[in-house]
């Protein structure tokens, strides 16, 4: 079992940022590749971006190409996902996955564990 717990989340103005972390039980957590994922209300759950086991590899949805960056730690068992350039459309809750696959994956299908979630909230 991996437990994931979010942090980071908030309310801040449109143009804002927000750093966003996820850290890990697991001693193992280099073996699991890492994902952010966000629904918001009435809507359905969606990819975020993702983060291969050793960080070498991303991925990313179109809508947060260029303004989200994910990272990742693996000697403090945390992923992070800094959003620069904050929308109101942004606004949902976030939350971090991990998957055993070891590779980025945009399903949520791929992935085994997730997090409570974190709630951002961009003002207008």
């Amino acid at each position: 079992q991996v437990q994931l717990v979010e942090s980071g989340g908030g309310l801040v103005q449109a143009g804002g940022s927000l750093r966003l972390s996820c850290t890990a039980s697991r001693r193992t957590f280099s073996n699991y590749a890492m994902g952010w994922f966000r629904q918001a209300p009435g809507k359905e759950r969606e990819f975020v971006a993702a983060i291969n086991w050793s960080g070498g590899r991303t991925s990313y949805a179109d809508s947060v190409k260029g303004r989200f960056t994910i990272s990742r730690d693996n000697a403090k068992n945390t992923v992070y996902l800094q959003m620069n350039s904050l929308k109101p459309e942004d606004t949902a809750v976030y939350s971090c996955a991990a998957s055993e696959s070891r590779f980025e994956r945009a399903s949520y299908y791929d992935y085994d564990y997730w997090g409570q979630g974190t709630q951002v909230t961009v003002s207008s």
